[in-house]
């Protein structure tokens, strides 16, 4: 499932750690009319997946991990999948931009992938994506935006099972049916968002990892449209040498071949050999990320999560992640001790060689916090050279804000023309990345990040 605990909270909230629209809002509201209208979201170019950057030995070990645990740790005792071509059809209610995004992950799929898979029409499929609204989703999972379900086709059919006990992964042989369902009034890009996931999920993994960085197999959500990573996961999950009903030991005899012939590059690739993250390590990271629990206890589990990972030794993203956590819960009340954290977020992220959006999302807080403390050319800085990874990585929730900020920078350095040019640029993904009826608010400003008097 898409967790809101991070898919809400990883995008611009210097003010409050669970704002992510306040900057976009605030900094059009002040000079854009209220009468300018861009299309639904801009449409970004042709997919831009980067090869994975890990030895095949390494993505041996996450395929197992991926294939044979369910998100709760609990073992899935064969490996299955769809046998054959895979249909995949829309209920009734889908909103409009749905039918583009869907259409540009299932030629990805088939291109990318190498699976047969195909829209259909009529009344049954493999998969079937049911819209539903996100107040139902709310109530049988609250911290989910969307899930996918196996053995079921609606929403009527997995209340149903569901009272019967009958919706369990570990009790599937061969995948032959599955619904996603999908919030039918969230944001275009959150849509899209749990369309790559949920299809994935409904297809191959049914896990995530913290440890895989360029992979939205991983609840940090920092990646929200496949990679070229998991495409290679699902090639493999579907090559010919696999099959449902497999278990974890014949998997793992078949994958050294079946990688070396997919991905010859990673045979000479040295293995970083990052260790399993700990229980507590999640939990703790998960706490301070949530929505529940005071403002305290959330900065406390930051802390213990960034103590839990120099404990561990680790010098991956998740290192990274713990500063990024601590600095967002410390933004509203120090500052200066939040861009320290940013910084260091930012140096671990840098080092790696798939950390490119995580980067970038350092990189957008600590734009935010310079203007906050009067730096404007630092923060121009930081979100021009970011904004090719957000649009690479087809995040326009990411790249309305920085583009927000770089018009910000550029109002206070007295250009005011390309301020409002970049603004207008922006809003075409603002209403993508955040929703159709956003507006850019009327006196937002004041409870905005970018404005230095506020507090958390």
């Amino acid at each position: 499932m898409r967790r809101l605990i991070f898919s809400l909270g990883l995008l611009l909230g210097a003010c409050a750690p669970m704002a992510p629209e306040n900057v976009s809002r605030a900094a059009s509201a002040a000079t854009v009319a209220p009468d300018v209208s861009p299309p639904l979201g801009s449409r970004f170019g042709a997919p831009q997946p980067v090869a994975p950057r890990a030895a095949n030995t390494a993505i041996a070990r996450d395929f197992l991990d991926l294939a044979f645990s369910l998100e709760s740790g609990r073992a899935l005792p064969v490996l299955t999948r769809f046998e054959g071509p895979v249909t995949l059809r829309v209920a009734k209610g889908a909103p409009p931009s749905l039918a583009p995004d869907l259409a540009r992950l299932l030629r990805r799929l088939r291109e990318e992938a190498g699976i047969d898979i195909t829209e259909v029409d009529g009344s049954a499929a493999n998969i079937t994506l049911v819209p539903v609204p996100r107040r139902s989703i709310r109530r049988e999972l609250p911290q989910a935006a969307c899930f996918v379900v196996p053995g079921v086709s609606s929403w009527a059919e997995f209340r149903r099972a569901q009272r019967a006990g009958k919706t369990s992964w570990t009790d599937v042989r061969e995948r032959r049916t599955a619904a996603v369902f999908l919030p039918v009034d969230a944001a275009p890009q959150e849509l899209r968002d749990c369309l790559h996931e949920e299809i994935a999920q409904a297809l191959g993994p049914l896990n995530d990892l913290y440890r895989l960085g360029e992979s939205v197999f991983n609840d940090d959500n920092i990646h929200t449209v496949l990679t070229g990573y998991d495409m290679l996961v699902l090639r493999a999950f579907y090559d010919p040498a696999l099959r449902s009903g497999m278990d974890r030991a014949e998997v793992a005899a078949v994958l050294p071949t079946l990688l070396a012939r997919l991905n010859p590059a990673g045979e000479t690739m040295p293995d970083r050999h990052l260790p399993a993250t700990s229980r507590p390590w999640i939990e703790a990271i998960q706490t301070a990320l949530g929505s529940d629990g005071s403002l305290d206890l959330r900065r406390a589990a930051a802390e213990d999560a960034l103590r839990l990972a120099r404990a561990e030794g680790w010098r991956d993203h998740r290192l990274g992640f713990a500063h990024f956590a601590l600095g967002r819960l410390l933004s509203g009340s120090d500052p200066d001790a939040a861009e320290a954290e940013f910084r260091a977020a930012r140096r671990v992220f840098a080092a790696l060689p798939d950390a490119r959006l995580h980067e970038a999302y350092a990189a957008a807080q600590l734009a935010a916090l310079a203007l906050r403390m009067g730096r404007p050319e630092d923060a121009l800085e930081l979100t021009l050279s970011q904004e090719p990874v957000a649009r690479r990585h087809e995040n326009a929730a990411l790249l309305a804000s920085l583009m927000t900020l770089r018009a910000e920078a550029l109002r206070a350095t007295n250009r005011g023309a390309e301020a409002d040019a970049v603004r207008l640029d922006s809003l075409g993904w603002a209403r993508y990345g955040f929703g159709p009826d956003w507006d850019g608010g009327a006196d937002l400003r004041r409870i905005a990040a970018l404005d230095p008097a506020q507090g958390s």
